[in-house]
């Protein structure tokens, strides 16, 4: 099992930032692939970034690609998500989810573990 909290969420105006964390505790955090999805009022929850349990390899949605990045310090048992360039559209709430896969997963189906959510807000 493990554990996960995330923080960070909040208004922002377009093109400002915010950086979502995610703290895990629990089984060995390295010994899982972490994912950042999002979900809009009346849309699917989607992927926006996924990290590999080494960080090795990365995955973005092609929307957030150049605006959005995701990190990992294992040392603190923690995973980001610094978003810049904030638009209306990246409104939504923000999990962390952890899956026990290899690679990097990027399907809902693919995650065990997931976060309660952050709300982002971005204001036009």
């Amino acid at each position: 099992q493990v554990q996960l909290v995330e923080s960070g969420g909040g208004l922002v105006q377009t093109g400002g930032s915010l950086r979502l964390s995610c703290a895990a505790s629990g089984r060995t955090f390295s010994s899982y692939a972490m994912g950042w999805f999002r979900q809009a009022p009346g849309k699917e929850r989607e992927v926006v970034a996924a990290i590999s349990r080494g960080g090795g390899s990365i995955y973005y949605k092609d929307s957030v690609k150049g605006r959005f990045t995701i990190s990992r310090d294992t040392a603190k048992n923690t995973v980001y998500l610094q978003m810049n360039s904030l638009e209306p559209e990246d409104t939504a709430v923000y999990y962390c989810a952890g899956s026990t896969y290899s690679g990097i997963p990027r399907t809902r189906a693919e995650y065990n573990y997931w976060g309660q959510g952050t709300q982002v807000t971005v204001s036009s």
